[in-house]
């Protein structure tokens, strides 16, 4: 683990646990649910296996990640967050839409990285949506909402289905620009879910 603040101040010992760089990153990726380290590596881009290994290492010496083996017939070793790692969930959320604020919408030279999609739509949109049943399909991705919990893939029967590129799913939920994307189903449940979600203070 880097060095500490050696400071008593609650902020202090958080950055201690979480504030090397990557860490808070691979705390992103197992609020899906656990990983084999594998995985890791595939959803963290430009990490070192030294690196990952070190972080992982130092998230679990500070309780917030453990590794554990699936029951069969899976019988993977996976990295998963304790109940004291998962309470990192709402930080992050914070920490996303704070992010958004200064980020701006993707251009056609930002990457996106398989699976990126279920991240905001369980991060930002999921903690405060109303009950329903919502389809988002962007670009290649789709990730779903149902009564505010965030699903990989398509679901049956939505309530409603946003289509569009990344572009304008950040310009719908950020800027609430209807025009940037294609809406089917019920519409006024959708603009609850917009006014549910807080925009994001811009720089």
């Amino acid at each position: 683990m880097g060095k500490h603040y050696e400071q008593y101040c609650p902020v202090a010992h958080a950055l201690d646990a979480v504030g090397d760089r990557w860490a808070l990153l691979v705390v992103r990726e197992l609020l899906q649910g656990p990983k084999r380290y594998t995985d890791l590596a595939d959803g963290l881009p430009g990490i070192g296996t030294n690196i990952l290994a070190a972080r992982l290492r130092d998230l679990e010496a500070a309780g917030v990640v453990v590794k554990k083996t699936l029951p069969p017939p899976a019988a993977s070793r996976v990295y998963d967050l304790t109940d004291y790692g998962r309470a990192l969930k709402p930080v992050l959320r914070e920490l996303a839409l704070w992010g958004a604020g200064s980020l701006g919408p993707p251009t056609e030279n930002d990457e996106l990285f398989p699976g990126w999609l279920l991240n905001p739509v369980e991060m930002i949109l999921g903690p405060l949506a109303p009950p329903g049943r919502f389809e988002f399909r962007v670009g290649g991705e789709v990730a779903s909402l149902v009564d505010g919990v965030a699903h990989a893939g398509a679901i049956e029967d939505p309530d409603v289905v946003v289509e569009g590129d990344a572009a304008g799913f950040y310009h719908l939920f950020f800027e609430r620009r209807l025009d940037a994307v294609s809406v089917e189903g019920d519409h006024s449940l959708l603009e609850k879910l917009l006014e549910a979600t807080p925009q994001p203070t811009t720089a």
